[in-house]
């Protein structure tokens, strides 16, 4: 979190200055990106994408503290992320990972060192969690949002947040011990 600099930061960006709105960017994106890798492994890229367009588009209608603006950029991204799942399943597309134009292909190292990332793989894990779930706990844990933020996000109660992201953890946290007595990494 920028902390004091977030005023000037915030003002800075909506004067166009670059600097400024990067540094917005920076401090806001790993979080945001985490959520939405979490709640959408495909389309979290796209997504976040068109978060921070409609950021830099709406920035002058934002006023607030900081933690109004992280609960401000999570719910304008969990919409994109609605939007873009809804434009998705009413028109897949194809990748090109579907075609088998040339034949198998071997795995680009980088590929399988994202793949073995602890971040990759807890999000992994959260994606086992039903969706209200899954995404209550990343609004909350990845996203350090409060209780209320979250449950203006979902559309629920700050109380029925708080069970939401208990069951959850809850849930992970056995995942986890079991996989422990199994010998199974998480």
């Amino acid at each position: 979190m920028l902390g004091e600099g977030f005023a000037a930061a915030l003002e800075g960006a909506r004067q166009a200055d670059e600097a400024a709105f990067a540094l917005l960017y920076r401090d806001a994106h790993p979080p945001l990106l985490r959520y939405l890798r979490g709640m959408s492994a495909d389309l979290a890229e796209d997504s976040a994408s068109e978060t921070w367009l409609e950021v830099a588009r709406s920035l002058d209608s934002f006023s607030g503290p900081e933690p109004a603006f992280r609960a401000w950029l999570f719910a304008i991204a969990r919409r994109k992320l609605i939007d873009r799942i809804r434009y998705e399943t009413r028109r897949p597309s194809a990748s090109w990972d579907d075609l088998d134009l040339i034949g198998p292909v071997a795995r680009d190292v980088a590929e399988d060192v994202v793949d073995a990332d602890s971040t990759t793989q807890a999000l992994a894990l959260v994606r086992t969690l039903p969706r209200d779930q899954a995404e209550a706990v990343l609004l909350r844990v990845v996203a350090d949002l409060d209780y209320a933020d979250v449950a203006e996000i979902m559309g629920r109660s700050a109380g029925a947040v708080r069970v939401l992201v208990h069951r959850g953890l809850r849930r992970l946290e056995q995942e986890l011990a079991t996989r422990r007595t199994r010998g199974v990494t998480p």
